[in-house]
């Protein structure tokens, strides 16, 4: 395995955890939300991390595939897409609210700080780890120059 292969797959995981601390972040800013400048109320988002090749494969399959077959990688790289979820909106009621319905409810984005600081530590964590993993690749592959002479 090339070891510049090893600083493809650290940096497509680092470009999943960047998205999934933007992510949260929005999430989070927009969490008291009522309505946009277009008028309809925030949607909460998620990250979706899918690979761009083969869905079915096997994570043996893959490493196999990775240890025998020198072919293109990076189809099977993680690639980060923002969907939109289905949480639905948290009520709250505030009869004096400008926003409230007739019931003296209002509609919140379905946001919950809880998960989305959870997620925001997750992707921070992962993200170090990626950092800490590529740092590892270039200093074995410093070590072996330096060893090839």
């Amino acid at each position: 395995m090339d070891y510049t292969h090893t600083f493809a797959i650290s940096a497509a995981g680092m470009s999943v955890e960047r998205t999934r601390v933007d992510v949260a972040v929005l999430n989070l800013a927009n969490a008291q939300t009522l309505q946009g400048a277009d008028g309809k109320s925030y949607q909460p988002l998620q990250v979706v991390a899918r690979t761009a090749g083969s869905d079915a494969a096997s994570f043996n399959h893959l490493v196999s595939r990775g240890l025998h077959d020198g072919a293109d990688f990076t189809q099977d790289l993680p690639v980060a897409s923002v969907e939109a979820s289905n949480a639905s909106p948290r009520q709250v009621y505030e009869p004096g609210h400008p926003f409230a319905n007739a019931q003296g409810f209002i509609s919140y984005p379905g946001v919950d700080p809880a998960k989305e600081m959870v997620s925001l530590m997750t992707a921070m964590r992962s993200y170090e780890a990626n950092v800490a993993a590529m740092n590892a690749a270039r200093t074995m592959a410093l070590k072996a120059l330096d060893i090839g002479g």
